[in-house]
């Protein structure tokens, strides 16, 4: 059975800096990407982040670059999105999905989702 798992979230102060994790079962992170997506409040889900399978491509949108770092750790199947200098408009539900496929493709969409977390909540206080 595939499960994906999230945690790490919470509330953080402007500028402050939060680590979520995806812990994977069911499948190795050697196999399929993974996408960080975020829902905030009375707004559509985004996409964030991709690695593909290995960690050998990561992609942002570009409202996270150079702020947000994708990251997998293969000897524990966890996937991480490390956030740094948040910003109140990072407030939201983020959650973690695989497409079922190795590659990123150019963009991330919730119907291409094979898999999903539950989500963890990330709440940045201004």
């Amino acid at each position: 059975e595939v499960q994906l798992v999230e945690s790490g979230g919470g509330l953080v102060q402007a500028g402050g800096s939060l680590r979520l994790s995806c812990a994977v079962s069911g499948f190795t992170v050697d196999d399929y990407n993974i996408v960080w997506f975020r829902q905030a409040p009375g707004k559509e889900r985004e996409g964030v982040a991709c690695i593909s399978a290995r960690g050998q491509t990561k992609h942002y949108v570009d409202s996270v670059k150079f702020r947000f770092t994708i990251y997998n750790d293969g000897a524990k199947n966890t996937m991480y999105l490390q956030m740094n200098s948040l910003k109140p408009e990072d407030t939201a539900v983020y959650y973690c999905a695989t497409e079922g496929v190795s590659w990123c493709g150019s963009g991330w969409y919730e119907n291409d989702m094979e898999y999903w977390g539950k989500g963890t909540l990330v709440t940045v206080s201004s």
